[in-house]
């Protein structure tokens, strides 16, 4: 008997463990095929799906009509390592969506509608290490401070979407950054684009393309060229150029030294009036003293 029994029990186990796995509150139209995998690539989901296992750990979600991710949505995900959201209809990510979730390593925001990512929103992912938002047409705006936090940060994805300029300080807390990919983006070669210029010629062994990959659009012609035919000198007139803040201060400075200078011409006026006033009361007196 006790033979059976031996035999029986491996068998009953991984019976009972394939059960387990795919009745694993697997939310419907999807499918599960591991213990820690949740796949709903393609689904037509307009929502992300309910009954989520809380220990899920990658999260397919591409492929889809999903508008729009609720900033509490991971709260309660804190194994969650990969997350798929390719080709949705995504417009926005609110600050702190993404950073409830510590462990976090690959995310995909590519294919949507996104336009702009606001500082904060990844907020202190700190595991994240591969970051895609590239073929979003409608992003042209990332905030100062949208990247700030990501230390371990080694690919990040930006070709194809709507940039003509990108302020460089986003890019300099990605200290870990091995991979930078820009290309297909509207860039224009002005005067804003020239620290992004430098900053690039600086690291383009980051470039999976290099300099010749990237093309910008030259002020006054509007014809591309790749970035591998400019160098600094192009961007020497843009030396000379005042900032608003700049502007602001000849201003208030001209105002200021206008002011002085009606001021002391007022005062200049008033002084020699005195002294003119004095000077002829002392004429007179004298005048009286020879009568």
């Amino acid at each position: 008997m006790s033979p059976c029994i031996n035999w029986l029990q491996p068998l009953l186990a991984l019976i009972s463990s394939t059960l387990l796995a795919r009745g694993h509150n697997c939310p419907s139209h999807c499918s599960c095929p591991d213990h820690h995998t949740v796949d709903c690539t393609g689904k037509g989901l307009t929502r992300v799906p309910d009954s989520i296992p809380l220990n899920v750990r990658r999260l397919l979600l591409s492929n889809n009509w999903i508008p729009w991710i609720p900033s509490d949505f991971l709260v309660l995900y804190s194994d969650l390592v990969y997350l798929d959201l390719r080709n949705n209809s995504l417009t926005k990510m609110d600050p702190g969506t993404l950073s409830t979730s510590s462990r976090l390593v690959f995310l995909d925001l590519g294919n949507n509608n996104l336009t702009d990512i606001p500082s904060g929103t990844f907020g202190e992912s700190r595991s994240l290490i591969k970051l895609r938002m590239g073929n979003n047409p409608y992003l042209t705006v990332v905030g100062q401070d949208a990247f700030m936090g990501l230390t371990s940060l080694r690919e990040l994805d930006l070709e194809r979407n709507g940039f003509t300029e990108l302020d460089v300080r986003v890019l300099e807390p990605l200290s870990s950054l091995q991979m930078l990919r820009l290309e297909g983006n509207p860039w224009l070669c002005n005067c804003h684009f020239a620290k992004l210029f430098v900053w690039l010629t600086e690291n383009s062994h980051k470039l999976p393309t290099g300099m010749e990959g990237i093309e910008c659009a030259l002020p006054l012609l509007g014809r591309r060229i790749p970035l591998s035919l400019l160098s600094e000198d192009s961007f020497r007139q843009c030396h000379g150029n005042l900032t608003l803040k700049d502007y602001l201060i000849v201003i208030f400075s001209g105002i200021c030294v206008s002011v002085a200078a009606i001021v002391a011409s007022f005062f200049l006026a008033s002084t020699v009036h005195c002294f003119q006033r004095l000077s002829k009361g002392s004429n007179g007196d004298e005048e009286d003293g020879n009568q």
